[in-house]
């Protein structure tokens, strides 16, 4: 009777007991995620030029100022901007109808005083006179030869020429304007653009950086082994033609915090000028570099993380050291080797140890199939 009752009271208990271990399994098995399929690369070595960009400023060669050495009323223009001149060549002439008037009187005063010059002197042969009064008389004249030679020359400082080959600026000043050496603006300006300088600065950390990164054990020695520059104009065409970096500036600009550099570029065809923007890609080139597509990774807190596939079924978080950025892709120091693979894309929608299912794509179909960004 008590077997009977025991077997009666263990079934139960064992029946409970598979039936719970079965919903374990079953609620076990409806918390793990589900495979899905994901774009996977694997990471290649190349060697890749970068570019860092900075703001620049284009001035000709030659920048020369033109303005009036004398004052008067401008009575002709004969240039327009942008035409080309020559040096000597005319390009305003002033008023000179007060000068004109002025010169004839000093002429008569120069020829006043070499009269009297020309009388004094038989009388002086023959001790008439003393030799004070010619000397003083030729002191009058030689006086009133100076103020007939300025006058002269403020008459030829009227007619105003170009001082440099080049191109015309803007012209500030037209027919009727009234303009002396101190008017505060130039007529205008003069400037060779055959080639142009190129300014553009770095911080104090990018020039440190920068020189140490460069060939050479002097400053002179690093720039000489600076590599071409490029030049990105406003309307980000690429200008055909590299440059060079001829001077650096040492020292830190107090105000700005940064060191100033020139650049000069061959202008051929003119199609550069004075006063144009744009900006100078300095390259840097990686050999050998591990690339890692942007896409392809995620940042919490300032770190880079990629998804490893291990096993081409489960993705693993991984922290990578980012070297540089070139474009849209990232040069990786460590934490990611060449020949690894990483989920290419939809890297959000993922968490560590997340099974997935592998699609190998091209890497260049991830990584060059995006609109370059510079930096």
């Amino acid at each position: 009777m008590k077997r009977q009752s025991l077997r009666y009271f263990v079934l139960p208990v064992l029946f409970l007991a598979l039936l719970s271990s079965c919903n374990d399994k079953s609620n076990q098995q409806q918390r793990m995620p589900q495979a899905r399929p994901y774009p996977v690369i694997t990471i290649p070595s190349e060697t890749i030029t970068g570019y860092d960009t900075y703001p620049t400023k284009l001035e000709g060669i030659i920048n020369s100022e033109v303005r009036a050495k004398t004052s008067g009323y401008i009575t002709e223009v004969l240039v327009d901007e942008g035409q080309p001149v020559k040096r000597g060549q005319i390009m305003f002439r002033l008023e000179t109808e007060s000068l004109n008037q002025e010169a004839a009187a000093a002429r008569a005063n120069v020829n006043a005083a070499q009269v009297e010059v020309d009388k004094l002197k038989p009388l002086v042969e023959k001790n008439i006179i003393s030799a004070v009064q010619l000397e003083t008389a030729k002191a009058r004249l030689e006086q009133a030869k100076s103020v007939y030679g300025s006058i002269e020359a403020n008459i030829g400082y009227s007619t105003i020429k170009s001082p440099v080959d080049g191109y015309v600026g803007a012209i500030n000043f037209r027919e009727g304007s009234l303009v002396s050496p101190s008017s505060p603006q130039p007529l205008t300006t003069v400037a060779d653009v055959s080639q142009v300088y190129a300014f553009f600065a770095l911080n104090e950390k990018e020039y440190l950086d920068f020189i140490k990164n460069s060939e050479g054990k002097t400053l002179q020695d690093k720039i000489k082994n600076l590599p071409k520059v490029k030049l990105l104009l406003a309307n980000g065409m690429e200008y055909p033609i590299e440059g060079v970096i001829e001077t650096v500036n040492s020292q830190v600009n107090a105000s700005t915090g940064s060191v100033s550099f020139r650049a000069i570029f061959d202008n051929p065809n003119h199609i550069l000028s004075s006063g144009y923007s744009g900006k100078i890609k300095i390259p840097t080139v990686h050999e050998d570099a591990t690339l890692v597509p942007v896409t392809s990774t995620y940042e919490r807190q300032g770190i880079v993380y990629v998804y490893q596939v291990q096993g081409d079924t489960l993705a693993i978080s991984r922290t990578i050291d980012v070297k540089d950025r070139v474009e849209n892709i990232y040069i990786v120091n460590e934490g990611i080797k060449v020949g690894d693979k990483i989920v290419a894309q939809g890297v959000s929608k993922l968490r560590n140890n997340t099974p997935i299912i592998a699609q190998e794509v091209a890497f260049d179909s991830i990584a060059r199939g995006l609109k370059p960004v510079f930096k």
